[in-house]
């Protein structure tokens, strides 16, 4: 009997790149080679926007696509960076390094479940929490170019370590959380013109990194994850202020009310 295939196998293909590659980092983390391994999640992170580019271009989104997708993901985006987190770092506080270097992969699959689950209705211009692979760009990138290094200018020799864990914990954390992150625009015309200032934003800050051979990443992912934070901050004050005017009106009988 012949075998079918269908269009669905172009973005599957990509998708199994994304998790090849998750994998092959981690190997590249045994063997203590971590900026190698660091550059296999990005490009993890590559395939995992192609797969979805190419499931609209070849019209094959499927439920049975999306799953896959957040197995991939779990393992570019959670096991993966874990791991490397531990091999690199985390392995010298022995039980407590194996808990803090666990919480992205487990944050990370809660993140994803939850998206699944709230995938019908989901607002295509924002994220509820942080996204996956923006939580493992920015760790790696960290790792890599701003705590290994013995002459990085940032944080103090002396605070590198706790630097390190409390970003560890705070970003599995913001996975979780029910704080808005906008969505990644596609490279479109469309987009430019639904969304100018944040696709100019997004082009200039691929510009940048590159650039930079990479070492712009975690200050500019660093950007994005405070901007989250600040407008939900604001959001819940002017939230709350409204709710204080709209109880104060409603105490008090006005001559318009009928």
């Amino acid at each position: 009997m012949p075998i079918r295939v269908t269009r669905s196998v172009i973005p599957s293909l990509f998708t199994s790149m994304n998790l090849f590659s998750g994998f092959f980092a981690m190997v590249k983390s045994t063997e203590g080679e971590f900026m190698a391994a660091a550059w296999l999640i990005v490009l993890a992170g590559v395939f995992d926007a192609l797969d979805g580019a190419m499931a609209r271009l070849t019209k094959s989104s499927s439920e049975f696509g999306v799953e896959l997708d957040s197995l991939a993901d779990v393992v570019s985006f959670g096991a993966a960076p874990a791991f490397m987190l531990y091999m690199a770092f985390f392995h010298k506080w022995e039980t407590v390094g194996v808990l803090l270097a666990a919480l992205p992969a487990i944050c990370g699959a809660i993140r994803l479940a939850r998206f699944n689950v709230q995938l019908t209705g989901f607002d295509k211009d924002y994220f509820m929490g942080l996204p996956i692979p923006s939580a493992a760009v920015t760790l790696i990138s960290y790792l890599v170019f701003f705590h290994l290094p013995a002459d990085s200018y940032f944080p103090p020799a002396g605070m590198k370590d706790e630097v390190m864990a409390i970003l560890t914990v705070g970003i599995s954390l913001l996975m979780v959380s029910t704080i808005r992150y906008d969505t990644i625009p596609k490279p479109s015309k469309r987009a430019f013109q639904k969304h100018p200032i944040k696709t100019t934003a997004f082009m200039l800050g691929l510009v940048v990194a590159a650039a930079t051979k990479g070492e712009a990443l975690f200050p500019l992912m660093a950007l994005y994850l405070l901007y989250g934070i600040i407008r939900h901050i604001v959001i819940l004050i002017r939230t709350r202020n409204d709710d204080e005017d709209d109880t104060m009106e409603g105490s008090e009988p006005t001559p318009f009310d009928i």
